[in-house]
């Protein structure tokens, strides 16, 4: 199922996940999938290792999702490290097997390098890597948003400025990186309506869980965390109390994002399924 249309007249829920290092992490992946499943989501997405170190296990992952759950699959793709001949043939072999969504990313640069250094027969940016898929044809093709700015950017304009490239090129939705400050948000979208990107824009929800997690990934990803959020997890007295703080925090986040006029989530799971469960049940969704 190619996923073109799926905002058009509905409200839409979708899932990431990621391809286990371990055989123990998959099996434990598979038992939060069955209970994510049952929230019924409109796609999963799977990630794709840093260059490309989990290619094999992203499009198994992807087909048993789909053969199993009966869930459309949304791979997702890089150009890190891999050539033009490379990328092609990686995309007919997804093709080959009924996949017909991707989620087109740069890519960061590897472990131990501060700048991403292209291929010589690659690409340099995600408008590039659209622009080639697109020429394939058949497939839906997603792209990543930065409602912060990219870290590489130098400004948020300069980088909704790209993001316009990504559109332009084929990008059909956008799917956003985490963010706890939906104030932010709300002025990115001012922003990309005027630069007359229309497609529609999908915010990415991190569930709140435990202060160190947020400080971590916002610390790799630039994502600003409100003093509010902050202040909460700070004044709780336990792990299990800044949870609870926490994804009511998230719950909150989600209604005010409804109640605004998103066109849907997608919930950045870490493959587990209970902070998913509790935004779902208290959302009605």
């Amino acid at each position: 199922m190619r996923l073109n249309t799926l905002y058009n007249n509905k409200f839409a829920v979708s899932f990431e996940i990621f391809p286990p290092k371990t055989a123990e992490g998959e099996k434990n992946l598979w038992k939060e999938l069955d209970i994510l499943s049952s929230h019924k989501p409109d796609f999963v997405s799977v990630t794709y290792g840093a260059g490309g170190t989990t290619r094999v296990k992203t499009l198994e992952i992807a087909l048993k999702v789909r053969d199993k759950y009966g869930i459309p699959p949304l791979v997702h793709f890089t150009c890190v490290g891999a050539g033009k001949n490379e990328i092609e043939a990686y995309l007919q072999e997804v093709k080959s097997h009924g996949i017909e969504n991707i989620l087109a990313l740069r890519g960061d640069p590897p472990v131990g390098e501060s700048r991403f250094t292209p291929h010589p027969d690659g690409f340099s940016h995600a408008s590039e890597l659209i622009d080639f898929i697109k020429s394939i044809n058949g497939f839906t093709i997603a792209a990543a948003g930065y409602p912060e700015g990219h870290l590489e950017a130098p400004d948020l304009d300069t980088d909704i400025d790209n993001l316009k490239k990504k559109v332009d090129a084929g990008a059909q939705f956008i799917i956003t990186q985490l963010f706890y400050n939906n104030d932010a948000f709300y002025d990115f979208m001012d922003s990309v309506e005027k630069k007359g990107i229309g497609v529609p824009i999908i915010p990415g929800i991190m569930p709140v869980t435990s202060l160190a997690q947020i400080q971590k990934i916002t610390g790799l990803c630039g994502a600003s965390v409100p003093d509010r959020l902050l202040g909460i997890l700070k004044s709780c007295g336990s792990k299990d109390s800044i949870c609870e703080a926490g994804l009511d925090y998230s719950i909150e986040q989600c209604h005010e994002l409804k109640t605004w006029g998103v066109p849907g989530f997608h919930i950045y799971t870490i493959n587990k399924s209970m902070a998913v469960t509790r935004i779902m049940d208290a959302l009605g969704l």
